[in-house]
């Protein structure tokens, strides 16, 4: 291959790898907003790499939330483009209560009618819109009876008017389950149409059975957020990347392929993840909670496509469960999920199910002590386990639906491809440029060569910006006082090498 395809097809690559990272993630997951760390029990100092619970979530900085209040009833979401009715407040009273929830087709058909600040194209959100929406800065209320005034939910509140459930109809503190458009393609409990509802009260997505609940004649209510823009958010664009990795050109995130194929307790997830070179790569970490639930696959479930809920370009492992049979395992993320208590309020880290939920579900009357095992919430839900512990203390699981608790959950790592680029080390170990960022002249170094051919300033959208040769006269510096500031790619081509760096422009 001559010295000019090698250079172009290698232009070519960058300028693809620049428009997927820049141009193309139609699906930018929002970062948790944890930023509290945590052990086993409760909050710690910042860990030191290398130290034990190094790797969570707050170690990781990713797309920080970011909202504008438009001022007319409607927030945008500066990193996904979706724009919000600002309240659940429906009947507009100025209080948020059970007289503005709705039935799940009720929140369908008033969607197609709704009207806000000179908008008809407003629509129930799905459910990874709606989970857009959720941070991990909340407490998780479980069991707690009294004022809700100190309560921190799983929503930004400067933003988005949210209102806890109302007691005063008969409601738990925890009903504050949210509507969306995504129905389960199974069914839970004893055979329910059942949709998928992130809560911000207590941080978890459930499934939620459409019709009445238990001993009620009335179809369970919900609040809803309408929401409109970015008709492609929450849809991916995977790649198998043939080498044991999958990107998803919609996210900007490379995933294992396999998982690690093995409970593990959570300290040990972190280690596992931080001291991975799966694929020759050194920055894979734990996934948090929302990049996590980004890969879920909704369409899917065990019952009715004998399959995890994820995309069939990954493999994931079986396991033999509770009830002893054939399904898939929960997986872990970074995202510790706090609750109220003053005891072992960071005991529990988030976990997403890839296969169904579990639960030990008592027949009535409560206090029979006959329980049985079902999918109490669907595949796709997100909810949470001890850090660590032993399993068989929780015989009948956790919670009013008797949540199976696993404590040994599996892992899939995750990764920024956007390091691909900024990461120089794996661009070119021999290019160097000093300084960087740089002012007027561009000082390079190249070792191992005395030739130097050509080269090309690229921007960051790939266009080449400059260009020149030279035959062998020692040249190492190169005057860039034309170009604006910004981000820019060298490329010097010799007679059998492709040398390339990032550099910035002051």
């Amino acid at each position: 291959m001559t010295n000019l395809k090698i250079f172009l097809l290698f232009l070519i690559t960058i300028v693809l790898l620049l428009s997927v990272n820049l141009f193309s993630q139609t699906y930018k997951i929002v970062d948790t907003n944890q930023d509290e760390f945590y052990g086993n029990t409760g909050s710690i100092t910042e860990p030191n790499v290398g130290s034990a619970f190094y790797g969570q979530d707050a170690t990781y900085s990713g797309n920080q939330p970011s909202y504008t209040d438009n001022g007319d009833g409607t927030i945008t979401d500066n990193i996904t483009g979706l724009m919000w009715v600002k309240t659940c407040d429906l009947n507009g009273d100025g209080i948020i209560n059970a007289d503005d929830k709705l039935s799940y087709t009720e929140s369908l058909a008033a969607a197609d009618t709704f009207s806000l600040a000179t908008y008809e194209d407003w629509r129930l959100p799905t459910i990874k819109e709606q989970y857009s929406l959720i941070i991990f800065s909340g407490m998780d209320p479980s069991g707690f009876s009294g004022s809700n005034d100190n309560l921190i939910p799983f929503i930004d509140t400067d933003y988005f008017g949210f209102n806890y459930g109302d007691e005063n109809a008969g409601e738990r503190i925890i009903d504050a389950q949210m509507a969306t458009s995504t129905l389960y393609v199974s069914t839970t409990m004893m055979g329910d149409e059942t949709m998928f509802g992130v809560n911000f009260a207590d941080g978890r997505i459930k499934g939620y059975g459409t019709g009445p609940m238990p001993n009620q004649t009335e179809d369970k209510l919900f609040y809803v957020y309408f929401v409109r823009g970015n008709t492609d958010y929450g849809i991916n664009i995977f790649e198998d990347n043939s080498d044991g990795t999958v990107t998803d050109n919609a996210t900007g995130l490379m995933w294992t392929k396999d998982d690690n194929g093995e409970g593990i307790i959570w300290e040990e997830a972190l280690e596992y993840a931080e001291s991975s070179t799966t694929s020759g790569y050194s920055d894979w970490r734990l996934p948090n909670a929302k990049e996590l639930q980004s890969i879920v696959d909704y369409s899917r479930s065990p019952s009715t496509t004998s399959s995890a809920a994820i995309n069939p370009i990954f493999n994931c492992s079986t396991i033999t469960d509770e009830g002893r049979e054939t399904n898939y395992p929960f997986f872990w993320t970074s995202t510790t999920h706090a609750n109220w208590t003053s005891n072992n309020y960071g005991s529990a880290a988030v976990y997403l199910c890839f296969g169904e939920a579990l639960g030990f579900m008592e027949s009535m009357p409560p206090g029979s002590g006959d329980y049985t095992l079902m999918d109490v919430h669907g595949a796709g839900s997100q909810r949470s386990d001890p850090k660590t512990g032993d399993p068989a203390d929780f015989p009948n699981g956790n919670g009013p639906q008797g949540d199976v608790v696993r404590i040994f959950n599996y892992v899939r790592l995750v990764r920024d491809i956007s390091a691909d680029i900024n990461n120089t080390e794996i661009l070119n170990k021999q290019l160097q440029i000093y300084p960087n960022p740089v002012d007027e002249t561009l000082n390079f170094n190249l070792q191992n060569t005395d030739e130097i051919l050509n080269y090309s300033i690229i921007s960051s959208t790939g266009q080449i910006m400059m260009s020149g040769s030279w035959s062998n006269e020692g040249i190492s510096a190169i005057n860039i006082e034309m170009l604006k500031s910004g981000i820019y790619f060298l490329s010097i081509k010799t007679s059998t090498e492709v040398y390339y760096n990032k550099f910035v422009k002051k």
